[in-house]
């Protein structure tokens, strides 16, 4: 601030009781209201380089505020209010390396299958291709590829200790695999 001129330095400060009125009338809170006049200043004198000297300052600074406090509405709108932290508390992550053990599980049990049964599960399930795709690239019938699809899902159910898709829960990539007859 000490490089500013003090003439354009007395104007923003003359204009600061004007900001702040603005800034409770938007904000209906005195400390927000302050906080938001604050960030104002800042953001003047951080870009004073951008004021054209003769323009109105106050417009300049009532539109950084207007900008500034709009900025702020659109975060705020996103935020889901709790106040005392209910919601929060009900939010978990599960750990990492669960998900990383349960997928070691299943690659393990996926390279125990026959090859022809692997090469079908990762064809239908995993590349996404229909059963008439895939048989087309076995270069078998769309019967023998349904079959092979449906022992190894099987086979991955025993390998994996399961007893049903109801077994798995909605996080592991197995459940899919098992729950699903068209894809893995």
């Amino acid at each position: 601030m000490s490089n500013l001129d003090p003439g354009l330095r007395d104007e923003i400060i003359g204009a600061i009781p004007n900001l702040r009125a603005f800034a409770i009338s938007l904000s209906g809170s005195v400390d927000k209201a302050d906080d938001l006049v604050q960030e104002t200043l800042l953001r003047a004198f951080a870009n004073i380089s951008s004021f054209h000297p003769g323009t109105n300052l106050s417009a300049w600074l009532f539109t950084i505020l207007r900008n500034l406090f709009r900025s702020e509405y659109r975060k705020r709108r996103r935020e889901v209010p709790d106040p005392d932290g209910a919601f929060a508390a009900t939010l978990t992550t599960s750990p990492d390396q669960n998900s990383h053990l349960d997928f070691e599980d299943f690659r393990t049990a996926l390279e125990k299958l026959p090859p022809d049964q692997r090469e079908a599960l990762v064809l239908v399930g995993a590349s996404g291709f229909s059963y008439e795709e895939a048989a087309e690239i076995c270069k078998c019938a769309v019967g023998t590829i349904k079959s092979r699809v449906n022992r190894a899902r099987n086979r991955l159910g025993e390998l994996l200790a399961l007893d049903s898709a109801e077994d798995l829960a909605p996080e592991k990539p197995m459940s899919v695999s098992l729950s699903a007859p068209e894809r893995f």
